[in-house]
C-alpha cells in the first residue's frame, strides 16, 4: 500500500469534518443580524407601547455604525476554506505546515471580512423637540432625513427612533 492510500481515509475523513463545521458555522452566521434601521423591530419590541415626541431635524450627519464585537465566525470560516484549500499543497510535513498556514492565513482573511461587513451607513440625527430640549439619535440610513424636516422621536420599546411624519 502506498502511503499516499495509506493516509487518505484520514484525509477523507479531515475533509468531511471540516465541511460539517463550516456548514454549521455558516448556517449560525445566518442568525446574527443586527439592525440599527428605524424601520426594523425585534418580535420582542412589537405589540408594545411606545411614547411619540415631535421635533424639527436641526442637523443630520453621515456616520458608519460598527457592530460590537465580532462573532468569530468570519474568522472560523476563513480559517476552515484555508485550511482545506492548503491541504491540497505538498504532502508529508510540507502539507501539515500548509494547513496550518492556510487556516491561519484564512482564519485573519475572515475576521476582516466579517468586520467589513458588519459596518453599515448611519445618521447622526439632532432634534429640536417641541419642548425645547435637543437630542441626537444615531441609526442606519435606511430612510432619508434631512434638516428643517418634521419628525417624530420613538421611544420606549428598545432604541430610539426618529421618523419622518
Amino acid at each position: 500500500m502506498t502511503t499516499q492510500n495509506r493516509h487518505r481515509p484520514q484525509m477523507v475523513r479531515w475533509f468531511k469534518l471540516t465541511a460539517a463545521a463550516l456548514g454549521a458555522v455558516l448556517l449560525i452566521s445566518g442568525c446574527a443580524h443586527h439592525s440599527a434601521s428605524s424601520q426594523t423591530y425585534t418580535y420582542g419590541q412589537s405589540q408594545r407601547e411606545q411614547v411619540v415626541r415631535y421635533g424639527v431635524v436641526e442637523s443630520v450627519r453621515p456616520i458608519t455604525i460598527q457592530a460590537d464585537r465580532s462573532s468569530g465566525i468570519g474568522a472560523a470560516s476563513g480559517a476552515a476554506m484555508g485550511g482545506v484549500a492548503a491541504s491540497t499543497i505538498g504532502g508529508g510535513r510540507g502539507k501539515i505546515l500548509a494547513t496550518m498556514g492556510g487556516a491561519l492565513l484564512g482564519g485573519i482573511a475572515g475576521e476582516q471580512v466579517e468586520h467589513r461587513v458588519q459596518k453599515s451607513k448611519g445618521l447622526e440625527i439632532t432634534v429640536k423637540m417641541d419642548n425645547g430640549e435637543t437630542r441626537v439619535i444615531a441609526q442606519e440610513a435606511d430612510v432619508p432625513i434631512n434638516a428643517g424636516q418634521r419628525v417624530q422621536v420613538i421611544s420606549g420599546a428598545g432604541p430610539v427612533r426618529v421618523s419622518p411624519i
